[in-house]
C-alpha cells in the first residue's frame, strides 16, 4: 500500500509540476504514505494524521550503550500501541540540547494516537550524571527501560564499535589488550569499563526513581530468544500482548534475529553484530574479576541476578 501511494505521489509531481497545483490531493497522499509506512521511519516534514499529536515520551530506553538498545527499540516498534523516535535525541544528557527546552524535545517525537505510547531511546542517559534528575523533573512517574548485558561482553562490544569507526575514518587503532591493560594492570579509567559499572550508575537513578519504575531487560537473552523478554516489557507497560514469535526470524547469515511485521522483513543495520576480537584469556579473567564485586552490588540493588561472569 505504501509503495503504491508513494508511486502515485511521484507520478503526480512529475506530471503536474509543483505540488501546489494539486495541493489537497497531494496532502492526502502524503498523509496516507505516512500512515502506511513503518511507524519508526523519520520524515523531515511529517503530515499530521487526524487525531494524532506529538507527545513527550511516556517511556524512555535509558541504556546501556552496546547493551542492545537499538534491537529492543526496533522489536518493540512491532507493537501497534507503540511509536518510537527515529533517532537518539540526547536531550537529557547533552547540555546544548537540554537548553533548547521541552517543546524542542517534543518536536522530535513521532505523531501518535492517544492509545499509543511514545518511546525514545538514548543509551547515554544511563551513565549521565544529569539525566536522572532531568527526566524526573519532566515526569516523576515515567516508566524507564534499561537493557543490560554481561559487563565484560559490553566492554568488548564498546571497543569493537570504536575500532570499526576509527578504521572507517582512516584513524589509527589499538589492540583491545593495549587499551585495557596499562603498566601491567587493568585500566579502570577506560571509558568502556566505566560504562559497565552498573551499580554505580544505577545508584544515581534510584535516588530519583522507585525500582518498580525501571524495568531491566536481559540483553543476553533478548538476542537469543526475543519473545519472552518483549512480553515482560508489554506487561511492564500495561500493554495488550501483541508481539508474537512470528514477528521474528533468525538470519543465519547475520547471526541474529531479524524482524517481520506489516508484511515486511528488516534486520538491524550492518554495524550491528560485528565480529568481536579474540581477547587474551588472562585479560578476560582480569575483567571478570574486576566486575564481580560490582555485579554483586548491582544484583542486591535490583533484587535480581543475571548469569554474568
Amino acid at each position: 500500500m505504501a509503495f503504491l501511494l508513494v508511486s502515485s505521489y511521484l507520478l503526480l509531481t512529475h506530471a503536474h509540476g509543483a505540488p501546489s497545483e494539486n495541493g489537497a490531493l497531494m496532502e492526502t497522499l502524503k498523509a496516507q504514505v505516512m500512515l502506511f509506512s513503518n511507524k519508526s521511519e523519520h520524515y523531515s516534514t511529517q503530515v499530521r494524521p487526524p487525531g494524532t499529536n506529538r507527545r513527550i515520551p511516556q517511556t524512555i530506553i535509558i541504556g546501556v550503550r552496546k547493551g542492545g538498545t537499538r534491537a529492543l527499540l526496533e522489536m518493540l516498534d512491532v507493537h501497534p500501541n507503540i511509536v518510537v523516535a527515529a533517532t537518539e535525541v540526547h536531550f537529557f544528557d547533552w547540555d546544548e540540547n537540554y537548553v533548547k527546552g521541552i517543546d524542542w524535545y517534543r518536536s522530535l517525537m513521532p505523531f501518535s494516537y492517544e492509545n499509543q505510547i511514545t518511546i525514545e531511546k538514548t543509551p547515554g542517559y544511563f551513565t549521565s550524571p544529569q539525566a536522572p534528575e532531568r527526566i524526573h523533573d519532566m515526569n516523576s512517574s515515567i516508566k524507564l527501560l534499561l537493557i543490560l548485558r554481561d559487563p565484560t561482553e559490553r566492554v568488548i562490544s564498546d571497543y569493537t564499535q570504536v575500532y570499526y569507526n576509527r578504521l572507517e575514518s582512516h584513524k589509527s587503532v589499538q589492540l583491545f589488550e593495549d587499551i585495557v591493560i596499562k603498566n601491567g594492570a587493568l585500566n579502570t579509567k577506560y571509558k568502556a569499563i566505566q560504562r559497565s559499572l552498573y551499580d554505580i550508575h544505577m545508584e544515581k537513578w534510584l535516588k530519583h526513581f522507585n525500582l518498580d519504575q525501571i524495568h531491566i531487560v536481559d540483553g543476553n537473552t533478548l538476542i537469543k530468544d526475543p519473545l519472552p523478554e518483549l512480553q515482560k516489557v508489554e506487561r511492564f507497560l500495561n500493554l495488550p500482548s501483541r508481539i508474537m514469535s512470528s514477528n521474528f526470524y533468525f538470519n543465519q547469515t547475520k547471526g541474529f534475529y531479524c524482524i517481520r511485521s506489516d508484511g515486511r522483513e528488516r534486520c538491524l543495520h550492518e554495524s550491528k553484530g560485528r565480529p568481536h576480537p579474540v581477547v587474551n584469556s588472562t585479560v578476560l579473567e582480569q575483567l571478570y574479576s574486576y566486575f564481580r564485586e560490582h555485579n554483586a552490588k548491582f544484583y542486591k540493588m535490583i533484587n535480581h541476578s543475571f548469569d554474568w561472569h
